[in-house]
């Protein structure tokens, strides 16, 4: 397994750190985001605003992967396409988290380690300190908060940083912006948060379709649902 390395958001981390040292306190500044364009046609565009309260909230998490001594994220790149969520294994102890991500899209390296290092957090019971928003919240509740930041933290890279498309990563963001994400994650996931699944079909009897329509109109292609 790999050791976390500085990707372009913690480079640009550190050049903003080295101005203030040698200038003194500077506004952060990022490249204008530019709008987003798969090959089915279908458009995104970032928020300025929001974007920068995302890559400030990044770099945190990136600093603290890299210096906390309390814990250990490694990452390992795979020949597969993968979620996320789909290789994290947190040691019995709770001080080393793992997790892969797709060896031809480095790209992920930075926002995998930041979901692990999350699960992490939430299994200790420290994730507020990490990510103030999920505060008190268990199951899919919290589960929806940290994916919602860490398609936040994917778009930040799409947007400004010129990262690789990447599909699976991709899906996410676009559907936070039509706000299908915890439709997606609920079709994709609903094995592992049952009642919530139950209670979102139960609100919209026809949740599922609506969500394949969606994806097949925004991708041109069916949701693979890995079946």
């Amino acid at each position: 397994m790999s050791q976390p390395r500085r990707g372009v958001f913690t480079t640009l981390a550190l050049a903003a750190v080295t101005l203030t040292a040698a200038c003194g306190p500077r506004p952060l500044e990022l490249p204008e985001p530019r709008p987003l364009i798969i090959s089915s046609g279908a458009r995104l565009s970032g928020d300025a605003d929001q974007l920068k309260k995302v890559y400030e909230w990044v770099n945190a998490e990136i600093e603290t992967i890299d210096l906390d001594p309390s814990f250990w994220v490694t990452a390992s790149p795979t020949s597969t396409d993968v979620y996320p969520w789909e290789t994290v294994e947190i040691s019995e102890n709770q001080d080393t988290v793992s997790v892969q991500y797709r060896r031809s899209s480095p790209d992920l390296l930075q926002v995998y380690q930041i979901y692990a290092h999350l699960q992490l957090m939430a299994a200790r019971g420290d994730i507020a300190e990490y990510l103030p928003a999920a505060e008190g919240l268990e199951g899919f509740a919290l589960e929806s908060v940290i994916m919602s930041w860490i398609s936040d933290a994917w778009l930040l890279g799409r947007a400004s940083f010129d990262f690789a498309p990447y599909p699976k990563m991709d899906e996410l963001i676009y559907a936070k912006d039509a706000e299908m994400l915890d439709g997606l994650i609920l079709v994709l996931r609903g094995y592992e948060f049952p009642e919530a699944r139950d209670a979102w079909l139960a609100e919209r009897p026809n949740g599922e379709e609506q969500v394949k329509t969606w994806y097949r109109q925004t991708f041109g292609k069916d949701l693979d649902l890995g079946m």
